[in-house]
């Protein structure tokens, strides 16, 4: 008994310090944003006090062009989630109700594609998509769907494994086609794994920086993460606008993620029964 009480005390006393490890980056971003350059120079990590301030949000939304830079991201970020969803659930569905060699090895192939880092193929990548003339933000939807389409074919997989096939059987034999089998029948089954997979691919999208910046070469095209670097110059570096620019930048991705997160466990550990 005395054993169980000393592990739930270690177990508490690890959570709270991996809690205030993962928040401390939010506190310094939050604080810091309300404070004005000089306090943010003479204290880090100390609460704004004397040097608070607002007008930090009020400017970087301004300088940020938030509604114009929002548009973009939310527009790149929901056309390449819907796509992902549509393309990968039904390949995921495919692969599984298809029991040969060749879709296992083109499973194992996505499998494998996850372990390629960006960095490697980033810039023949970007060669050829400009030699397409694609460097643009239907060029990023596309390079999207591509990077992305490897982790959610496997989620989806995991996760059809679990859907009974006898129900498909059932819905043929009432009269329904492929198309119709799958989306009248296994799609809404799989609403806990789309939701995952959305809301990963959200806040991969909605935060990258590194794609859009090889991608993207017209202003009026810039999401929001490019933007940000609108605050850091080469002889001058606006802290107090920055972290504004950032809190405002993260909060739609927050606000869904919060919306959203309890449908994440659910569905990948429903994909993983299997």
């Amino acid at each position: 008994m005395v054993e169980k009480k000393t592990n739930k005390v270690a177990l508490g006393i690890i959570g709270i310090f991996s809690a205030a490890v993962f928040l401390a980056p939010f506190y310094l971003a939050l604080i810091n944003s309300l404070k004005t350059q000089k306090g943010f120079l003479l204290d880090v990590i100390g609460l704004p006090g004397k040097y608070f301030t607002f007008k930090n949000y009020v400017e970087a939304f301004i300088k940020l062009n938030f509604l114009k830079s929002a548009t973009n991201s939310l527009l790149i970020t929901v056309t390449s989630i819907l796509l992902l969803i549509v393309f990968a659930s039904m390949a995921a569905w495919m692969l599984v109700r298809t029991k040969t060699k060749l879709s296992t090895i083109i499973f194992l192939t996505l499998s494998a594609a996850m372990l390629i880092p960006f960095q490697a193929v980033m810039l023949p990548l970007v060669r050829i998509m400009g030699k397409l003339h694609l460097l643009n933000p239907g060029g990023i939807i596309f390079m999207y769907l591509g990077f992305g389409a490897p982790l959610s074919v496997v989620l989806y997989h995991g996760f059809v494994k679990s859907v009974p096939a006898e129900i498909e059987e059932a819905a043929i034999i009432d009269g329904c086609n492929k198309l119709e089998v799958f989306w009248k029948v296994v799609f809404p089954l799989l609403k806990p794994i789309t939701v995952t997979v959305s809301i990963l691919n959200a806040m991969w999208i909605w935060n990258d920086f590194l794609l859009p910046q090889l991608v993207i070469n017209k202003p009026e095209w810039q999401t929001i993460p490019l933007k940000m670097f609108y605050f850091f110059g080469q002889f001058s570096k606006r802290w107090d606008l920055g972290l504004a620019g950032l809190i405002i930048a993260m909060f739609p991705i927050i606000v869904f993620y919060l919306a959203m997160q309890k449908h994440i466990i659910k569905g990948v550990m429903q994909g993983s029964i299997k």
